[in-house]
């Protein structure tokens, strides 16, 4: 008896949904976040976009999900603990300077859920487990990484999206002493 089951659309939905990432991810390396268009994405990938619109809702959503982001954080545990708050400060400034696809995935968190979800993702994958390095209490590690996390992303957030003339002209040396200090705290600090 032969069978006469339908092609499987899922296989097909797997190979375009690749094809936009894959698409979705040259695109945005070569022109940025801002530049970049769905029609564009959907060009690379041969297909039409309302495709891309039907996979990813927004572009916001698409560049989500196509955008990997490693954070490429020190490892803390062999720092004397005092080093620990400016190490880390040090290393996130650094990692905004060298790209853009940082700040763009920022303005993304702030205004779609896809892009919250994908930074509250590496918060967990990254952000966790240098906290669990130096906390004093492993049960604090998740408020401790939260709070840590609101003092290096409120930065971010003001000198790189917002760019607020004072935060722009804070050279990095000034931006690591006024935030490491708290960054510190919030890691290695006995409980409050």
């Amino acid at each position: 008896m032969p069978d006469n089951k339908p092609a499987v659309p899922s296989r097909r939905s797997d190979t375009t949904r690749a094809a936009i990432l894959d698409a979705a991810r040259e695109r945005f390396a070569a022109d940025g976040y801002e530049r970049a268009t769905i029609r564009a994405i959907a060009r690379d990938a041969g297909i039409d976009p309302s495709m891309v619109m039907r996979y990813y809702g927004s572009k916001e959503g698409l560049f989500a999900a196509a955008v990997t982001v490693d954070l490429k954080l020190p490892d803390l545990g062999p720092l004397p603990r005092e080093e620990v708050g400016s190490a880390l400060v040090t290393h996130f400034l650094a990692m905004w300077e060298e790209t853009e696809v940082l700040t763009a995935l920022l303005r993304v968190g702030a205004t779609s859920q896809a892009g919250a979800e994908r930074m509250q993702g590496i918060f967990q994958d990254q952000l966790l487990p240098v906290a669990r390095q130096v906390c004093p209490d492993p049960e604090q590690v998740p408020a401790r990484a939260a709070l840590t996390a609101t003092q290096l992303l409120g930065m971010a957030l003001a000198r790189y999206v917002l760019r607020l003339p004072p935060a722009v002209a804070l050279s990095r040396q000034e931006i690591v002493a006024w935030l490491a200090p708290t960054v510190q705290r919030y890691l290695t600090a006995p409980n409050p």
